[in-house]
């Protein structure tokens, strides 16, 4: 690990970056050009004190996990990910897998979105950014374990996770999770993530194996779902699955359309922000 050099690059890509890049309000005048410590730290998910160490050379080595937090909260490019993980003395995440890292124009685009839910996630259902909507929609995913980040694993291991939908509409959705992650582990024999997924559920949910042995193929598409909100009631929302060029990560927008009830529920829910959602924990 050449902690010389990890601090040097993580302060400068703290400094080329503006508030507004990230989704943050711009505040008041800045000394010094950039993010604040605490900034990166919080979009980090880490405590401020650690992210400080690092950039004091003086913090232990960065889990992988750790590293792919800082590579998207500094919005680094693929590139710039792998002379992160490289300074810290770690092998960068392998191109042929759904990678954790997401690009910056993507991060851009969400945090650009103030009034509609937006999340991004892999093709196998692993939440990687949410914007503030889609938290009060449906609960802040990175603030779990990671291994309750997947929305198939959780959907169908987890209450929770399915209790965000009316109950007529989960059998729908249990199918839409199953028939989706067959196309994708079809599509990468090579990669050991999604197979592991399969046999992980197949194994301890009894619906999902049931399901599976029906061999329905589906990827995820543009859809209307509704969901349950214990403030705000039920919304129906149309949901637009926007793919990158090499379709392992999905942008998902959820609208609603004016003039309905579910329209107005959309905007009372972008009032009522985070403040009553800090105990909710299943997304969709």
């Amino acid at each position: 690990m050449n902690r010389t050099e990890l601090a040097d690059f993580l302060r400068r890509g703290r400094a080329r970056l503006d508030p507004t890049d990230v989704g943050l309000a711009p505040g008041a005048r800045r000394r010094t050009p950039g993010l604040r410590r605490e900034e990166v730290a919080s979009l980090a998910g880490m405590s401020v004190d650690y992210y400080t160490r690092l950039e004091q050379c003086r913090g232990p080595r960065p889990s992988r996990q750790m590293l792919t937090a800082l590579a998207r909260a500094l919005r680094l490019t693929d590139d710039e990910l792998d002379h992160l993980f490289h300074l810290a003395g770690e092998e960068p995440p392998r191109r042929e897998t759904a990678s954790a890292h997401v690009r910056p124009g993507l991060l851009l685009v969400l945090d650009r979105l103030h009034d509609a839910p937006a999340l991004v996630v892999t093709d196998c259902g692993e939440v990687l950014a949410q914007n503030a909507m889609s938290r009060a929609l449906s609960g802040d995913a990175l603030a779990r374990p990671p291994r309750e980040r997947n929305l198939v694993r959780r959907f169908f291991l987890d209450p929770a996770g399915r209790g965000l939908f009316p109950p007529e509409d989960v059998p729908d959705h249990a199918r839409q999770h199953v028939a989706n992650l067959r196309a994708v582990a079809a599509a990468r024999p090579g990669d050991p993530g999604p197979a592991a997924l399969v046999a992980e559920l197949r194994a301890a949910s009894e619906e999902f194996a049931r399901l599976w042995d029906e061999h329905e193929v589906a990827v995820r598409r543009s859809t209307t779902k509704r969901f349950r909100h214990p403030v705000v009631g039920l919304l129906e929302l149309d949901c637009e699955v926007l793919l990158t060029d090499d379709h392992r990560h999905h942008l998902i927008l959820h609208t609603a359309r004016p003039g309905t009830d579910s329209h107005e529920r959309l905007q009372l829910l972008r009032v009522v922000g985070l403040q009553d959602m800090t105990s909710r924990d299943a997304v969709g």
